[in-house]
């Protein structure tokens, strides 16, 4: 039976508006799992530890792994979806992504977590791309801010779901079953990615959708032309030192050491403080949406930014200073820290503007991977400072750090905030001055 034979399907397929939601839906579902298995390091920390018999600095390295083949192919993303289109390349990176996690699922060392945390990252790297440019085709312009959001929220639900539902799925089944599920159902939609969704509505044999800009592939001249002008412009630099020092740190805290800080300084289970991390996703929820939605409304951007910039570092300050805030102000800060992830992400449209909208997925992918980059260098910089805190008592296999190596883990974000606020404050500048 096809999609079209299927009651009450045939108006919401023949419709580009309304199909548009559920193909997006698909690779929103993707999307998801790259959340999960990014943050899912942080659930199973003792567990790893233990498995693979590593220290601090490993763990870090083995979770950083993920976000350094991420960061490296967030430009070669852009190209691929601006020369192949959203569909396809969604498709391979969607049965790589689940290759690796059946891959370290089964893995019996910590090389061959390595290599599993490699593939997932791989295959992963080019969905958030290809989603973006999904949308930059079928949504008008003045919708793109508000889908950026949407997108950057469904890395919020799968930030959630890596939190307790998954905590509670390692403690009943053990970690490398949940794994195995996980890879077994994102084969799943990696094969409905590839029936069902296609770049644009042109190509699904409906009317071209009103707004919606039409949009053709670069040629290789094209590719090398503009990938040149994006990664020569000191906009893109700017907001890629901000999204590194932002984006590195929020992805650090809740999806490796924010569980284990909260076990180790608060003597709860894991499941326990697993719920406390939960409000940063929740925080990726509600944010980006919001603030996409208050800029595509009141056609601010950069002043956004700023703010959000501020009040991040100051949380984050807040923590180093206290070291053991109460539990309901520790879970505010995770829920202050994920909801003004929506702030930052607003340099994607504003970068994306300053180009071709063919390239939009070079656009992107350049200032996306600067995100990753510093995901992929300050798990291991926190390692190492916590390893230099190590009490030299394990629990449960995992290492045990004291408070003062938590709160030197947190002023390491707070100095990468202060970063972030110089760099917001230029872009609020220099976008007045054009």
């Amino acid at each position: 039976m096809s999609v079209r034979s299927l009651p009450g399907w045939s108006s919401v397929w023949s419709n580009p508006y309304r199909r548009r939601w559920l193909l997006w839906g698909i690779l929103a579902a993707l999307y998801l799992l790259v959340s999960v298995y990014r943050l899912s390091t942080a659930v199973m920390a003792g567990s790893l530890m233990d498995a693979f018999g590593i220290t601090g600095a490993q763990l870090g390295l083995l979770h950083a792994s993920f976000f350094v083949v991420y960061a490296l192919m967030q430009i070669p993303s852009g190209i691929l979806v601006d020369r192949m289109g959203a569909r396809r390349t969604a498709t391979v990176g969607a049965a790589v992504m689940n290759l690796g996690a059946i891959w370290f699922a089964l893995a019996g060392g910590y090389g061959g977590g390595l290599g599993g945390r490699f593939l997932i990252g791989l295959g992963g790297s080019v969905i958030f791309v290809a989603m973006l440019r999904f949308c930059a085709n079928w949504y008008r312009a003045d919708e793109f801010g508000t889908m950026n959001g949407l997108c950057i929220a469904v890395g919020g639900i799968g930030g959630i779901l890596a939190t307790t539902p998954f905590a509670v799925a390692v403690e009943a089944a053990g970690w490398r079953t949940a794994l195995l599920a996980l890879g077994a159902g994102g084969f799943a939609v990696a094969v409905a990615t590839f029936v069902f969704v296609r770049d644009s509505a042109e190509r699904a044999g409906l009317p071209q959708i009103e707004g919606a800009p039409e949009r053709s592939t670069l040629s290789v001249p094209e590719v090398r032309e503009f990938t040149a002008r994006i990664v020569s412009d000191r906009w893109t630099w700017v907001a890629g030192v901000m999204l590194y020092c932002t984006g590195g740190i929020n992805l650090t805290l809740v999806g490796l050491w924010g569980i284990p800080y909260v076990v180790q300084t608060y003597d709860v289970s894991v499941t326990a403080a697993s719920t406390i991390t939960l409000f940063g996703g929740i925080g990726l929820v509600v944010g980006p949406p919001t603030f996409g939605r208050l800029s595509d409304y009141l056609d601010r951007d950069t002043e956004f930014i700023v703010l959000g910039t501020v009040v991040y570092t100051t949380v984050l300050g807040f923590v180093a200073a206290t070291g053991d805030p109460p539990l309901v102000a520790l879970g505010a800060v995770f829920f202050l820290a994920g909801s003004l992830f929506g702030s930052f992400v607003l340099t994607f449209p504003m970068i994306q503007s300053r180009y071709d909208e063919r390239a939009s997925g070079i656009a992107i992918g350049t200032i996306n991977g600067a995100s990753f980059a510093g995901a992929a260098t300050f798990p291991t910089i926190m390692g190492w400072a916590l390893d230099a805190y190590w009490t030299g008592e394990f629990h449960n296999g995992a290492r045990v750090y004291t408070e003062t190596g938590y709160r030197v883990a947190f002023a390491i974000g707070a100095l990468a905030g202060v970063v972030a606020v110089c760099c917001a404050v230029w872009l609020h500048r220099h976008d007045y001055e054009e």
